[in-house]
Order: C-alpha cells, then sequence, then structure tokens
C-alpha cells in the first residue's frame, strides 16, 4: 500500500488517444445502473477497499444521496466539461481524507482506486453488451481508454493503466483471484441489500437491485462477500436479460441519457447556489 497523503496531486484529464463523445456517453445509458451494485461488490470485495467504505462511509444512512453523489461523479466525468471534472475531483478529494487506517488503507492509495475505477469499465461495458451486443475490439478499446479519468481524476496515474484492453481484462482476472473474505466486509455487504430500514423509494427498487448485483458477479465473488445465490435466482437473472434488452432498445436514446443530464444539470445548480454537491 503506498503512502498516505492529504495533498493529492492535481488530476490527469488526459485521455491516452482520442474518444468519441459516443463511446462516452455509453456511461449515460441508464440501464447501466443495473450494473451500479456489482460494481460496489466488487470494489468491497478488495479488502483495502472494503474497510474504507464499511468504516467511513454513510451510504446506509443517505443512500439517495450518496447515489447521487456517485452518478455526479461518474456523469462529470463522462460528460462535463473540464473545469467541472477538475472541480468535481477537488471535492472527492476533500471527502476522502478521513479515509485512512495506519497500515490498513488509504481512500489515496492508487492502487486501490485503479481498482475502483477499473470495476466501473468492467460492468460497465459487460452491462452495455448485455443489452446491445458485443462491441468490436476497437469500440472497446475505445472505452478503455475513455474509462481511465474515473481514476486518473483521482490518484492513478496513467502509466500505472494496462496498455490495451487485453492486458486490462488480465489484470482484472488476477484481480479477482486476489480477493479475500472479511467479515466486516461481508455484514456490510448484506446491509448494502438489506430492505430493513431503508427508504420507501429505495426498498421498492432493492430486490431487483439484489438480484441483479448478485447475479451480475461471478461465483468467486460472491462467495468472498458471502453473498447467497440460488437456482431460482438464476432463472430469473436469465429471464430478465431475456426480456429487458429488446425492450429497453426501443427507448429513444434521449430518454436513456436523460438521467444523466438532469444529475449533471443538477450538479450545476448545486455549484451556482454553494450547495453541497460530493
Amino acid at each position: 500500500m503506498t503512502t498516505e497523503t492529504t495533498r493529492p496531486e492535481p488530476p490527469d484529464l488526459a485521455q491516452p488517444g482520442p474518444v468519441r463523445p459516443e463511446i462516452a456517453e455509453i456511461a449515460c445509458e441508464q440501464a447501466l445502473l443495473l450494473g451500479a451494485g456489482s460494481a460496489v461488490m466488487l470494489q468491497l470485495a478488495m479488502k483495502g477497499v472494503g474497510l474504507g467504505v464499511a468504516e467511513h462511509s454513510t451510504t446506509l444512512s443517505r443512500p439517495i444521496d450518496r447515489l447521487r453523489t456517485t452518478l455526479t461523479y461518474v456523469y462529470v466525468m463522462a460528460i462535463g466539461t473540464e473545469e467541472e471534472k477538475r472541480a468535481i475531483a477537488r471535492l472527492v478529494n476533500r471527502a476522502h481524507v478521513p479515509v485512512r487506517s495506519e497500515g490498513r488503507y488509504s481512500a489515496f492509495d492508487p492502487e486501490l482506486q485503479l481498482w475502483v475505477a477499473a470495476t466501473l469499465i468492467y460492468t460497465g461495458d459487460f452491462l452495455y453488451e448485455k443489452i446491445f451486443g458485443p462491441l468490436s475490439p476497437e469500440d472497446r478499446e475505445e472505452y478503455y481508454r475513455f474509462g481511465q479519468v474515473f481514476g486518473t481524476a483521482l490518484q492513478v496515474k496513467p502509466d500505472m493503466w494496462p496498455a490495451t484492453r487485453a492486458e486490462f481484462d488480465r489484470y482484472c482476472e488476477e484481480s479477482l483471484l486476489r480477493l479475500e473474505p472479511d467479515p466486516a466486509v461481508q455484514g456490510y455487504a448484506k446491509q448494502l441489500l438489506s430492505t430493513d430500514g431503508a427508504p420507501l423509494a429505495t426498498r421498492l427498487s432493492i430486490p431487483l437491485q439484489s438480484l441483479m448485483t448478485r447475479g451480475n458477479l461471478d461465483p468467486r465473488t460472491r462467495e468472498v462477500l458471502a453473498l447467497p445465490w440460488s437456482r431460482r435466482e438464476q432463472r430469473l437473472y436469465d429471464l430478465f436479460w431475456k426480456v429487458f434488452p429488446p425492450l429497453y432498445r426501443m427507448v429513444p436514446r434521449r430518454l436513456r441519457h436523460l438521467h444523466a443530464h438532469l444529475v449533471i444539470a443538477d450538479m450545476r445548480r448545486r455549484m451556482r447556489r454553494g450547495k453541497r454537491v460530493i
């Protein structure tokens, strides 16, 4: 683990090659929210990340607001201006200052941040391809280049990323083998998927999110996090992915991306009024 710091260097927002707007806008597809839970679980399963989140996150006490702040980061990095990206990165760094435990984890550890950013890319194109079919090798490579901003906007150095998409896939496979169980993290993961004490708006969506979250994960990660999975749930998961994609593809692209632009508009409104953004 790297040395902790409370004075992060300015972010490097430069992409390692040109990225077309339509590739960056993949992140704006509303259906990708079906992978949000599994991305979080992959992050938690990396012990340093999981302990930091379990011991510092306020998600359980303010789930809707935490979802808003997470989506603000993702959508600003995808379609925000360069100035907005830097402003949001500074706010995230400020929020990360207390997230550290000597010899255990630090929110400024670039290796842990690399994994967190990698899970966003990993789950993003996994969900996109389940809905729209396989990306071309060129588009997958470009989507990978685009996604690196999720890490380089914070403390991940550009040269820390695997050079190609194929090497990134190997990095993910090797990282999945390094995941290890921890009782505190397992307990926190279970709470995230529980309806107990959840606001009504959240409680109604948790059953579907729980099914998608656990179903999107590989069996070993479910085992690391002690998440149950049954044959019945597998059948429901498979049925969902037969029915949902053709229906979703019928929705106009503008409507599928509307929520991302609403989140950006909310961020800009909060900035103007001096309200909390992150």
